[in-house]
């Protein structure tokens, strides 16, 4: 049975996913963060689905995501909720992000300069939203019938750890220059998908409904904000769910044994038993979660990395960013990263 992790981070976004759900049961990580599983089944087609939620910013949306990767091992991985709009969308519409930048990268000085990374949305997901946008056939699971009918984007949205609400903040203006193909803008979506890309076998995509516009953020004159809120959220979810349910899962890491067989080898001064049985790049990045901050400072500074590849965020941001550069220096195996980390912390490989 496939496997999906949904990421909310606010209550009226958890419930709005939580009602397309049965059999919900809970579960507590041993970390603590309290999850729901339940099963998704459309047209004879079940999904094992485990929903949290995680609160707001990138920083949290990147621990959260890798901790629900390494303990439910899914397939496919969405977050749903709500985003403000900055151009060309109305309340309620949906967006299906193709990339997320994360506006906050970059270099101050005399002003600011920015440095842009990005987060992409699966392909695969991308295509099965844009489909899914034009049929229109995912309306059917709201439980009302909105008039005027919302539309889907599929576009690129940006995120940040500020809320924005005026046209007239630096902020927005900083934007609409740098990142003009943005129509949304959100607080985790960055975090999330810079995470995921440590687990390439793992389809990720954010879906976003627009609950509110920049300069309205704070008008209640046509709909309280929970009422906007809770709005959003449903039609987020509907349409995330009618994604999920047309999705196909193809060498679902949920259901195919691994085996030696599977691992890309390492070079031969590594001693290949010790590696356990898992893709390397997941491995190494499980093992730079487990450094302390000294060590993985020494990691940086051995393997040779400039710090301005590298964003001034927590130890997972600079993990994640870590294997980001490795990835472009050396390959897919990560060898001559894993032979450093060995070489700082020894005792990790007789674990």
């Amino acid at each position: 049975m496939p496997r999906a992790v949904i990421l909310t981070a606010l209550p009226v976004e958890y419930l709005a996913v939580r009602n397309h759900l049965i059999e919900l049961q809970e579960n507590i990580h041993p970390q603590k963060t309290i999850y729901e599983e339940g099963k998704f089944v459309v047209d004879e087609q079940a999904w094992e689905v485990r929903i949290a939620e995680i609160g707001s910013g990138n920083t949290g949306a990147a621990v959260e995501t890798v901790r629900a990767i390494a303990d439910f091992q899914p397939d496919t991985l969405l977050f749903v909720g709500i985003a403000g709009g900055i151009k060309d969308v109305k309340i309620g519409d949906v967006v299906a992000a193709t990339d997320v930048y994360g506006y906050e990268s970059g270099k101050v000085g005399k002003g600011f300069f920015p440095r842009p990374k990005v987060g992409k949305s699966a392909y695969g997901l991308v295509q099965r939203a844009k489909s899914e946008a034009r049929k229109q056939e995912w309306l059917q699971r709201l439980s009302s019938n909105p008039k005027p009918k919302p539309r889907v984007f599929v576009a690129p949205i940006a995120a940040g750890e500020k809320v924005i609400a005026s046209k007239q903040s630096d902020i927005f203006q900083f934007l609409r220059a740098s990142y003009n193909d943005a129509i949304a803008v959100e607080m985790e979506g960055f975090g999330f998908l810079s995470a995921a890309f440590a687990y390439p076998n793992i389809q990720a995509i954010v879906i976003r409904g627009i609950s509110d516009l920049i300069d309205g953020k704070n008008d209640d004159a046509l709909e309280p904000e929970e009422v906007r809120q809770e709005k959003a959220s449903h039609h987020a979810s509907a349409f995330a769910f009618q994604v999920l349910s047309k999705f196909q899962v193809t060498d679902s890491p949920s259901t195919t044994n691994s085996s030696p067989a599977n691992v890309q080898p390492l070079q031969n001064e590594l001693d290949i038993n010790n590696l356990p049985i898992r893709k390397p790049r997941e491995y190494v990045l499980d093992l730079l979660n487990r450094l302390s901050l000294s060590q993985l400072n020494e990691v940086i500074f051995r393997y040779g990395v400039e710090l301005a590849h590298l964003p001034n965020g927590t130890p997972s941001q600079r993990s994640i960013e870590l294997i980001r550069y490795a990835l472009q220096k050396e390959g897919a195996d990560l060898s001559q990263l894993l032979t450093v980390i060995y070489t700082v912390a020894p005792h990790m490989k007789e674990q």
